[in-house]
């Protein structure tokens, strides 16, 4: 398969050989910058992460802004311009917080940011600091570009672009972003109004046998977590009963833990037949098993071949719920009179935060209800982006190019990412922070993990790539 001519191949060796070793140094300071969501008392680790990347930005020759509408949650903004004739902006979205990383299993310290068997290490190696690395080398190329042909990058077109380019990073996201993105939403809409945007988590390689698969996230599930009392009666723990709200609350969470019925979407039902079809043999047969009349089977099938991407695409394919917390009891001799649970929900495109609070209640069933007082927490839409759209196409043959074996195909995410903001404006937002990852890689056990990090080979592949998607889409 003979690849198309790349924008990055007219760039100086040397210009991108210096910028992927700067994509690496910047990443190692971002994870110096321990911007944990939620924050320690008195806490500014994003906003320092914004004033960091409004820096590099400055040094580009940009006229960053950041904002701090809660206190130590900074979010950080510039433009890059084109000539006006080629329609509305392109977004180059990410969030800047991550979540603890308590270091006592770590072997490197979580906020060192140290370089080991080629690898970074730390907390926010791939969610997602990575990317934001990438985006900044970006804009450094271009900026620098800009400055090549007497131009001033922070005023004049890029040579070459017919979009404004946006670059911004929020605070916000790892807690449903309502002080980051969604704040961005209402108060400075022009950062994210745009006629496409690329985000976290998609066009990392896949390996599947011999061949390599790169999902391109389309959509996202949604989430709604609830807090749910239960009551028993109080007593002495020498004469037990069956109201004791903690032996309720256990068979509330048994219930609830129990896998949903099997709900296969358009992308998903697409991404199966896309990705079967080019695969072929036995995995194949199991993926359209996901399909057919028992996809329980199919699992299982999966399963066999490997647990990770199995469990993926068990919480893909049906709502599900995970009760995470549960407090009872105030001393072994006294029977528990309350209980309280506190779950997290995460429902596919199509449902609202009623359906999934009937589907929670269901579960329990009435018996147990009865003894149940459910409080929401807060709630998350899902969201889903066309995967017909051009700027999927770009993201899609850009991929290929640089890999001329690559498999892209649209996908679905368990998980929230600030997609669910930018949808409120109706940017189509897609999920893509490329790498080409070694067979071996966990890829998805480094979110939130112990040892998060990501292979310095796959970060600088990824540059060039993100690169060529900015002067396509923007061309």
């Amino acid at each position: 398969m003979t690849t198309t001519a790349r924008p990055s191949d007219a760039l100086a060796p040397h210009a991108l050989a210096h910028a992927a070793d700067k994509v690496v140094e910047t990443l190692r300071d971002l994870i110096r910058i321990p911007s944990v969501n939620p924050p320690p008392e008195r806490g500014d680790g994003e906003l320092r992460a914004a004033r960091y990347i409004a820096s590099v930005l400055s040094d580009a020759g940009l006229q960053p802004e950041v904002v701090e509408p809660f206190p130590g949650r900074g979010s950080v903004h510039a433009r890059l311009h084109g000539d006006g004739t080629g329609g509305d902006p392109f977004l180059l979205l990410s969030h800047l917080d991550v979540v603890p990383a308590p270091p006592a299993e770590w072997t490197h310290d979580p906020f060192d940011g140290d370089v080991a068997d080629g690898h970074v290490y730390g907390r926010g190696a791939v969610d997602m600091k990575d990317l934001i690395a990438q985006q900044l080398g970006v804009v450094h190329l271009l900026a620098a570009e800009a400055r090549a042909a007497g131009r001033d990058p922070a005023s004049d077109p890029i040579p070459g672009l017919t979009r404004d380019v946006l670059v911004t990073s929020t605070a916000d996201e790892e807690a449903g972003g309502h002080q980051g993105a969604g704040w961005v939403v209402e108060h400075r809409p022009e950062w994210l109004r745009a006629e496409g945007a690329i985000n976290e988590c998609g066009g990392v390689a896949v390996s599947v046998g011999d061949r390599r698969v790169y999902p391109i996230q389309v959509a996202e599930k949604g989430f709604a977590v609830y807090r749910i009392r239960v009551r028993g009666t109080w007593g002495h723990g020498s004469m037990p009963r069956d109201d004791n709200a903690a032996l309720l609350a256990a068979s509330v969470m048994t219930r609830l833990a129990a896998p949903g019925d099997v709900r296969i979407t358009p992308v998903m039902r697409h991404f199966v037949e896309t990705t079967a079809e080019a695969l072929g043999g036995e995995v194949a047969t199991s993926l359209r098993g996901l399909l057919g009349a028992d996809p329980h089977a199919a699992e299982r099938r999966l399963a066999a071949c490997d647990a990770m991407y199995a469990r993926a695409l068990r919480a893909l394919v049906r709502d599900t719920i995970s009760p995470d917390v549960i407090h009872a009891g105030i001393k072994y001799n006294v029977i528990p009179g309350e209980a309280s649970l506190e779950i997290d929900c995460r429902v596919l495109p199509g449902m609202t935060e009623e359906d999934a609070r009937r589907v929670v209640e269901e579960r329990i069933g009435p018996e147990l209800l009865a003894a149940c007082e459910i409080e929401p927490v807060i709630f998350g839409a899902p969201a889903e982006s066309p995967h017909h759209h051009p700027l999927f196409g770009v993201l899609a043959d850009t991929v290929r190019d640089h890999d001329p074996d690559a498999i892209p195909v649209p996908f679905m995410v368990p998980f929230a990412t600030d997609a669910k903001h930018t949808a409120k404006l109706g940017v189509p937002t897609y999920g893509f922070s490329p790498l080409k990852l070694a067979p071996e890689e966990r890829f998805l056990e480094r979110f939130h993990g112990v040892d998060e990090r990501v292979a310095i080979d796959a970060l600088q592949w990824g540059l060039p790539v993100v690169y060529d998607v900015v002067r396509r889409f923007c061309g």
